[in-house]
């Protein structure tokens, strides 16, 4: 039976099986200090299987980052094939990112979530003081890459790696070659992901044993309280904070696009996968609401590559919540490298199982938090998953109205018809315009078969990219 389950369903059931064990740990008495249980199984073996996970998780942060960040922004294709629409869509992708992150930390600064609960961290941790603003900036530039990367250096890791690609991009065509391998190490590396994933439910349990061990119920309230406030965070980025970018840049009404893109978000949630919906993401947009294929076919994949609202906001409520777990005081300049790292990794994450989990790790080991307490959110993590792909899907469908419509791509009796598009089957096909347009910025700028394909295919492991580990 546990083979045939599901890689989510081993997590929960890990989950609910660590949580019970360490609560009866913990109201029995047997976890005492000086016992059998708390020096050999608690701070033991359930210790040694949770550090193990751990390392595993930073084990493949500097590789992942540095690789996909390459192959992501090769992934962007020439600037200049794009032109003024990729222009447009890149700055408003990376804007309502950003957006989101520092609505998260704001939303979780306030709140106070996690707070007052004292988690004691692994032996011999110390968290990091946090460096005067100005030396952030200063130091993203690595003097030595092999230096920071030997020291997980994330920001100057990041600014290497998109200089490689933008440095690729410019090569061009005689480069292709050095994309195709850099996108197998990629493709190696993620293999990797995937075998470290399938122990998440035997790290899951060990930590969470270990966690209730010495909090019992109380742990249960702030796990509770830390996915309603995720909750809260998504819906109001993107009922509020996304509905007023678009009146602002678009002037159309927030109440007939919130009508149209319900089955979008229905989707989105239903399947947790960005690039399954992308088909329903097009038709939405181009039927429903009118939107020119020629600006369509490109928005659409794009955001499912680069835009991760949803993920900026899982990332920095998290990062709030475990710091308010260990009782660690975070200072505005890690919250500024939140914010910095949470923007840039999204151009490069990659989807599959587990990625998303790592590049916490990365944002963790930047700014000095112990990574362990990712363990501590894993099991809650698929239904949160949910939400925020909705929450990417729908950012997709913002920008590319808001796109659509200051080039002048958008017919707006479509827009503004309520039964337009209702009747027709999208299968899928654009239309020879737009996909030779999409062919060309494709092969010229150097993009990848993955991306190349992506309406059409699918390259995780389940069938299904998991926006959740994709971010």
């Amino acid at each position: 039976m546990w083979k045939r389950m599901s890689l989510t369903g081993k997590i929960l059931v890990a989950m609910v099986l660590g949580i019970t064990l360490g609560i009866i740990f913990n109201y029995t008495g047997l976890n005492a200090d000086g016992g059998f249980v708390n020096t050999y199984l608690v701070n033991g073996l359930f210790a040694i299987i949770g550090k193990l996970f751990v390392n595993s998780l930073k084990m493949l942060v500097v590789p992942l980052v540095f690789i996909s960040l390459i192959c992501g922004v090769c992934g962007i294709g020439d600037i200049r094939l794009l032109g003024r629409i990729g222009g447009k869509t890149f700055v408003m992708y990376m804007f309502t990112t950003a957006v989101a992150i520092a609505t998260a930390i704001g939303l979780g600064s306030l709140v106070g979530i996690g707070k007052g609960m004292d988690l004691v961290p692994e032996v011999g941790f110390e968290g990091k003081q946090a460096p005067p603003l100005m030396d952030v900036f200063s130091n993203i530039i690595p003097s030595n890459p092999i230096s920071a990367m030997a020291n997980g250096d994330m920001l100057s890791i990041i600014f290497f790696a998109i200089l490689i690609g933008i440095s690729i991009l410019m090569v061009g065509k005689p480069a292709k070659s050095l994309v195709q391998g850099l996108e197998l190490i990629n493709e190696v590396i993620l293999k990797m992901v995937t075998i470290i994933m399938n122990l998440a439910p035997y790290g899951v349990f060990a930590l969470l044993v270990k966690a209730m061990s010495d909090l019992g119920l109380d742990l249960i309230m702030q796990l509770m309280g830390y996915v309603a406030l995720v909750a809260v965070a998504l819906a109001l980025h993107f009922f509020v904070v996304m509905m007023v970018i678009l009146k602002v840049f678009s002037k159309l009404s927030v109440r007939v696009f919130l009508t149209k893109v319900r089955e979008v978000l229905v989707f989105a949630f239903s399947t947790s996968s960005s690039n399954a919906t992308i088909p329903i993401t097009l038709r939405t947009v181009t039927m429903r609401m009118g939107v020119k294929n020629s600006v369509a076919s490109f928005t659409v994949p794009f955001g499912a590559t680069i835009n991760m609202d949803g993920t900026a906001i899982m990332q920095g409520i998290t990062t709030i919540f475990i710091a308010n777990l260990y009782s660690i005081d975070l200072g505005l300049s890690q919250y500024v490298m939140v914010i910095v790292m949470s923007v840039l990794a999204s151009i490069g994450t990659a989807g599959v199982p587990g990625v998303g989990m790592i590049m916490l790790s990365m944002v963790f080991a930047q700014i000095g938090l112990p990574i362990e307490g990712i363990g501590l959110v894993l099991g809650v993590d698929r239904f949160i998953d949910m939400m925020r792909t909705a929450v990417n899907v729908g950012g997709d469908a913002v920008v590319t109205t808001i796109v659509a419509n200051s080039e002048g791509k958008m017919d707006m009796t479509v827009y503004n018809d309520p039964d337009a598009g209702v009747k027709e089957v999208f299968e899928g096909h654009i239309d020879p315009e737009s996909q030779q347009t999409f062919s060309t910025v494709f092969d010229d700028g150097l993009l990848g078969s993955e991306y190349q394909q992506m309406p059409q295919t699918d390259h995780s492991p389940s069938g299904t990219k998991h926006d959740g580990n994709k971010h």
